[in-house]
């Protein structure tokens, strides 16, 4: 595939014994996943056509063509659904997807290179940015907020960050 591949959600495993699966959306409004037409495996082999059933524990309930069998909604848990980068809308110039801040290399205010962006976290109080690092023993894990993280430039591949005192 020559097109670049975003991240949208994946599929949690499965909800109930008719093939309903769980699906963990990405997206910042998660009922959009089922807006982008067909999803595909990281690598395209697997195209899967998502219909939204209702909201469930944890995600979205939804079922996907060809599989009606709890068994084999539990063989795609774990699965991460893609969408080609051009299918997702614009974003303002303050809001940046996941997959544009991996790979940043990470500078604090004087200057110093710290690292680079290695993941995006959300566990659902805002993204955390994890960045491998250069002078630390261990990786930072920082709130991706205006005060912490308070340029981002993504043509010039860096962000600079405010480091909280404690660990600098």
């Amino acid at each position: 595939m020559t097109e670049e591949m975003i991240c949208v959600g994946a599929i949690a495993g499965a909800f109930g014994v008719t093939g309903e699966v769980r699906l963990k959306s990405f997206c910042t409004e998660p009922t959009d996943i089922g807006s982008y037409g067909p999803l595909t495996s990281e690598d395209g082999a697997q195209v899967f056509k998502i219909t939204l059933t209702r909201p469930v524990a944890g995600g979205l309930g939804a079922k996907i063509a060809g599989i009606s069998t709890k068994e084999a909604a539990d063989a795609l848990r774990g699965t991460s659904l893609f969408v080609p980068r051009s299918k997702l809308p614009s974003l303002p110039d303050d809001e940046y997807y996941h997959a544009d801040l991996i790979g940043l290399d990470a500078y604090d205010t004087g200057g110093v290179l710290l690292g680079k962006v290695s993941a995006v976290h959300n566990h659902g109080a805002g993204d955390i940015l994890e960045i491998s690092p250069v002078r630390h023993k261990s990786a930072l894990l920082l709130p991706f907020t205006m005060a912490i993280v308070p340029n981002v430039d993504i043509l010039a591949g860096r962000i600079v960050v405010n480091l909280p005192e404690e660990t600098e």
